[in-house]
C-alpha cells in the first residue's frame, strides 16, 4: 500500500495546515478553561462544553450568563445572533458538503471560523480524498480546543490565582477576527457593518443592552446585501 492510499495518508496531508490553528486555540481554549473553572465548574465541563458546544465566542459570553436568572429566550436569540455568521458559511458549503455522505453532519456541525477559513484555502495533495482530508482538518481543530480548554480546566482547579482581566480574551477574540476581516479587502465590507451597527445601538440603546439589538442589525443588514456580498467573495468560494 503506498503511504497516499494509506487510511492515515489524509490525517498527515491535514495536520500542517492546522498548525496556526493549534497555536491559537492553545491559548484561547486554556483561558476558556480556566476562567470555567473560577466559575466554579471542573475540567469536565469544560471538555463538555468543548466537546458538544464547541462555539467559542459563544462558550465565553457564557460565562457571563452563569451568573445570571435563567432566562432560555434570551440566551436563544443571543446564541442565534452571535454564531448568525455559519449559516453564510454553511451556503457557501453547500454544494462541497452535498457529496459527502458519512461525514457531512460532522463537519456541519464541527465548521468554526477557522475551520471554513482552511477549507477555503486548503487543498488536499494528489491522491488524497477530499472528503477524508476536510473531516481530518475539522476533527484536528476541535481536537485542539477540547485539549485546551480540558487542560485551563485543569489548571483552573489545581492552582487558585486571580483571573480578573482573563475575560479580556474574548475582546481581543473579536479584534483578532476582525482585524482577520479587514486584511482581506473582499471581506471588509461585512466588517464595517458590524462596527456601524454595533455603534449605532450602542447610542441607541446603551451600554446594558445594546449587544442584541446590535446582532439583530447586523443581520438583517447582511441578509439585505447577501448577493452582493456573495458575488463579491464568490472567488473565494471553495469548488
Amino acid at each position: 500500500m503506498s503511504l497516499k492510499n494509506h487510511p492515515l495518508a489524509a490525517l498527515r496531508a491535514a495536520f500542517p495546515h492546522t498548525v496556526p490553528v493549534l497555536t491559537g486555540f492553545g491559548f484561547l481554549g486554556a483561558a476558556y478553561g480556566i476562567l470555567l473553572s473560577s466559575y466554579g465548574y471542573g475540567p469536565l465541563w469544560a471538555f463538555a462544553t468543548s466537546l458538544f458546544v464547541f462555539a467559542g465566542s459563544m462558550q465565553y459570553l457564557a460565562l457571563g450568563l452563569l451568573t445570571l436568572p435563567f432566562d432560555p429566550v434570551s440566551v436563544f436569540l443571543l446564541t442565534l445572533t452571535v454564531n448568525a455568521r455559519h449559516l453564510f458559511y454553511g451556503v457557501s458549503m453547500l454544494e462541497t458538503f452535498r457529496s459527502f455522505r458519512r461525514v457531512h453532519p460532522y463537519l456541519i456541525f464541527a465548521m468554526c471560523d477557522e475551520t471554513f477559513s482552511l477549507y477555503c484555502s486548503a487543498r488536499e495533495p494528489e491522491g488524497i480524498d477530499r472528503e477524508q482530508f476536510l473531516f481530518w482538518i475539522a476533527a484536528l481543530d476541535q481536537f485542539y480546543w477540547v485539549a485546551a480548554s480540558t487542560l485551563g480546566g485543569c489548571i483552573g482547579s489545581v492552582l487558585q490565582f486571580d483571573t480578573t482581566g482573563y475575560d479580556f480574551v474574548l475582546t481581543a477574540l473579536f479584534v483578532v477576527i476582525l482585524l482577520g476581516q479587514w486584511k482581506d479587502r473582499a471581506h471588509r465590507i461585512p466588517a464595517l457593518v458590524g462596527l456601524a451597527g454595533t455603534a449605532a445601538c450602542l447610542i441607541i440603546f446603551g451600554a446594558q443592552d445594546f449587544l442584541i439589538p446590535s446582532m439583530g442589525l447586523i443581520l438583517i443588514v447582511l441578509l439585505l446585501i447577501r448577493r452582493p456580498l456573495e458575488r463579491r467573495l464568490e472567488g473565494g468560494t471553495p469548488q
